[in-house]
């Protein structure tokens, strides 16, 4: 007689699931606002700034916890992010170079018509055209979590296309800042990174399988990349791609076990931390968003992003320089490219170094809060009501 299968009890599928990640994100990014919006909002602040510094750190070193989780522990959630896209390497929805050149060109095209968009309503306002990038990049930790709950309404190369779209435009974006808003780069430290970066690979081409190599390197790369004035998350771009995601004597890969160790961190920890501690912004009156600064991120994030994500990709793929992903329509897409409006942590990045004074940098936060909450509620309801995909 065969036995019935073991019942899954509903709490550990919860935990389990896409969904429950992405509530678990929604409500601790919901905290964040309503405190900052309170009469708790002093707290919530001193929380947000609770000073962390290292006594050996570097100058460039995270001075707060909200610096700790964004510079520091984010670094975990690109690293299982590339971990994801190579998976998607293999399986064959990113396996070629003509479909890794959908989401890089998508990129490109979904960072030049938003800043075009931007410099549109600002042109009459020269100090206002400093904030041209602000809208350009696309959150990729936001924009998971939602495209995972869509399940089955997103076809799975379609998530691949969107995930590598969103790490090329995050890529892209530390590249404006080091060229247009950074600090002159630390050239010692720069190739010390390259050199760290060399090993790794090397270690990967040697046979090298434990793990601890690599995370020793991923710790001393992001160091040199903090001293070198690049987003020290690129550490976990880089090591992602040096781990060994190839099997060894019946053993699981190290690319693997990384991942399978680091999603429920990730999804439970990082993730919600993350948004608690950066929604936390404080609301201005409605007028305060008709300001040329505030509106023309809101019209680059909701207009400019998806109409360049998505015509690129559709011209890319009327060209036949690309195929579009498997089981992806162009209703998909373009409910996707609307996804790919919410622009949180890099265009936040941005805004404090464009705008650094208090007021003018509240109402650019409250533009980019508006702009990404409205982006991801048209992408969602799009997707939601869609017909299913067969």
């Amino acid at each position: 007689m065969a036995l019935s299968p073991t019942p899954v009890h509903p709490l550990r599928r919860f935990l389990a699931s896409a969904a429950g990640g992405a509530l678990a994100l929604l409500l601790a990014s919901l905290l964040g606002l309503g405190l900052a919006n309170s009469p708790w909002a002093d707290g919530y602040a001193a929380l947000v700034t609770l000073p962390l510094r290292l006594p050996f750190a570097a100058a460039r070193a995270p001075a707060d916890l909200a610096a700790w989780v964004s510079d520091g522990l984010m670094t975990l959630f690109f690293l299982l992010v590339i971990l994801e896209i190579r998976n998607d390497m293999a399986s064959g929805h990113l396996s070629s170079a003509r479909r890794i050149a959908l989401p890089l060109l998508g990129a490109v095209g979904g960072m030049a018509v938003p800043a075009l968009t931007y410099l549109a309503l600002t042109w009459a306002h020269p100090d206002a055209t400093r904030g041209w990038a602000i809208p350009v990049a696309t959150d990729a930790a936001f924009t998971l979590p939602v495209i995972l709950a869509l399940g089955t309404r997103v076809a799975p190369a379609a998530r691949a296309w969107l995930m590598a779209l969103a790490i090329f435009d995050d890529l892209l974006g530390i590249v404006v800042i080091a060229l247009f808003y950074g600090a002159p780069p630390c050239w010692p430290a720069l190739a010390a990174a390259g050199v760290l970066t060399a090993l790794m690979l090397g270690a990967n081409r040697a046979g090298v399988r434990t793990l601890w190599c690599y995370a020793g390197g991923g710790v001393l790369l992001w160091g040199a990349l903090l001293a070198s004035g690049l987003h020290p998350t690129l550490a976990g771009v880089a090591c992602g791609l040096c781990l060994p995601a190839t099997p060894h004597a019946a053993r699981a890969t190290p690319a693997g076990t990384v991942a399978r160790a680091l999603s429920p961190v990730v999804t439970w920890g990082v993730l919600p931390l993350f948004g608690f501690l950066n929604m936390g912004v404080a609301l201005p009156p409605p007028s305060a968003l008709l300001a040329p600064v505030p509106l023309g991120i809101m019209a680059g994030l909701v207009i400019g992003k998806p109409v360049g994500v998505f015509g690129t990709t559709m011209l890319c793929a009327g060209l036949k320089v690309a195929p579009l992903p498997d089981g992806a329509t162009p209703r998909m897409l373009c409910g996707l490219s609307l996804l790919c409006g919410i622009g949180f942590t890099i265009s936040l990045f941005i805004a404090g170094l464009a705008f650094p004074a208090p007021g003018l940098l509240a109402a650019t936060k409250a533009g980019i809060l508006a702009g990404s909450a409205i982006s991801a509620l048209a992408g969602w309801l799009w997707l939601r009501l869609a017909p299913a995909p067969r």
